[in-house]
């Protein structure tokens, strides 16, 4: 199944400086639009985003349909979401957000989500991480910005 990485879970890695467990948690199933590197370099120019090397993951640009289905979503969600959105609905896959109004769209396309805990998560079922280094990665995340609706991952 192709997992369409969305800014918002990109960003939260990338500002901890562990874009490298993507990798891992991902692998080669992992890709994203040009819209998603769009903003994540919007968000680097404004110094909100350390320099990360994205060289691993895969762009992909979108197709006739998905480019009318992008469209009709652009009114609802930003143009990263709508374009993970857009390819997911066609190309049957994943969407990695943590966007509230992307998941409920998402729902409504009957799109499977998952975001930055269900990544950390795998990451510990895994055995890449342990539950005390995923939780602290976490926290870090939280400082910088990220609202997570948990403490520690031994919640979910």
């Amino acid at each position: 199944m192709m997992l369409l990485l969305d800014n918002t879970v990109l960003s939260n890695f990338a500002l901890v400086d562990r874009i490298d467990l993507l990798v891992d948690a991902l692998g080669s199933q992992v890709a994203t639009t040009p819209h998603v590197i769009d903003e994540f370099n919007d968000g680097l120019a404004r110094g909100r985003l350390p320099e990360t090397k994205l060289d691993w993951l895969e762009i992909i640009d979108l197709e006739v349909e998905e480019e009318m289905l992008f469209q009709e979503l652009l009114n609802r969600v930003n143009a990263g979401e709508a374009a993970c959105l857009a390819v997911a609905s066609q190309r049957n896959g994943r969407v990695l957000t943590d966007d509230r109004d992307a998941r409920k769209l998402a729902a409504q396309l009957k799109i499977p989500v998952s975001g930055t805990l269900g990544i950390l998560l795998r990451l510990v079922q895994t055995n890449v991480l342990t539950f005390s280094e995923a939780n602290e990665i976490l926290g870090g995340m939280v400082n910088r910005g990220y609202r997570s609706p948990i403490q520690k991952l031994e919640d979910l």
